[in-house]
């Protein structure tokens, strides 16, 4: 009891302190009229954001901008193929866009909420090639520097990880093919945006695998996982699986994408895991 009396007077002090404090301290107005104090900061905080996603629209500029702005979907910007090329912020970035809808990326998932989406005006697949591949519409350079400048822009002020700044194929592979094969990656990474690999040790490592046989699709699945992307289940169909490979081919190795582990293929992912890191130079070696 005697504690309790001794504690009340200096409890009532401190409590006269804080109001005194608090009128001091700068307040912002809230809603339903509360005053909310913000002259305190938390050190421990940082950007929502962890990834960049490209897209391409399928659709012209106009009705690109319809749907983005006034339809189920849409992404922070859009970037048009007019010349120069116009950059609309069509969701302020502090809000989730929806872009990515059922995604993967690192063991992340519903990327919506952690990620900044572009879309860049390109129709995509536009026909057939002589060759039977899909003929795809390519971009336009003004487009491709509007995309590294902005790319570079957010992923400094966010601190994004080149790792992942990815396509929309990478994380819904079995949906997606966005921004597709003609999507410079190699340009972009070679100017600071991006993650791109070692093409000298991914050559050396493709003419092994050439000549000693290549890896076992258990040592494919794990290093497809330790570069990002989401791998199916063992029990999965085998196209779910090469819808995974060619989304890779299709961001690391354009000129073929159809899903088939070839030598080449393994080469560059080998060289990719390389480059991530002790644990992933580790695991490429044993291959």
């Amino acid at each position: 009891m005697t504690r309790s009396y001794l504690s009340r007077p200096l409890a009532m002090l401190g409590l006269a302190g804080l109001l005194v404090l608090q009128g001091c301290a700068p307040m912002a107005p809230g809603k339903a009229g509360l005053d909310i104090d913000t002259s305190v900061s938390a050190r421990s905080q940082g950007s929502r954001v962890r990834f960049i996603v490209l897209h391409y629209t399928v659709s012209e500029s106009p009705r690109a901008l319809g749907i983005l702005s006034q339809g189920e979907v849409s992404s922070h910007y859009l970037i048009t193929d007019d010349e120069p090329p116009r950059i609309y912020r069509l969701v302020d970035e502090s809000r989730a866009a929806w872009h990515a809808g059922q995604s993967e990326w690192g063991g992340y998932t519903w990327l919506n909420r952690s990620s900044i989406g572009i879309e860049i005006v390109n129709r995509g697949p536009v026909g057939t090639a002589a060759d039977g591949t899909p003929a795809w519409q390519p971009y336009r350079p003004s487009q491709i520097r509007a995309v590294k400048a902005l790319v570079r822009d957010i992923a400094e002020r966010h601190g994004v990880a080149p790792e992942n700044i990815v396509g929309h194929s990478d994380i819904a592979p079995l949906r997606k093919q966005d921004p597709g094969p003609l999507f410079p990656w190699r340009e972009l990474a070679r100017e600071g945006v991006g993650r791109w690999y070692d093409e000298s040790v991914a050559q050396a490592l493709g003419a092994r695998f050439a000549a000693q046989g290549l890896p076992d699709m258990a040592s494919v699945r794990q290093q497809l996982a330790r570069v990002g992307y989401a791998v199916p289940p063992l029990e999965a169909p085998e196209r779910e699986m090469r819808a995974v490979v060619a989304a890779f081919q299709m961001h690391y190795r354009p000129a073929r994408y159809d899903g088939v582990l070839d030598a080449e293929t393994a080469g560059v992912l080998a060289a990719l895991v390389a480059a991530s890191g002790p644990a992933g130079a580790g695991d490429a070696s044993a291959w």
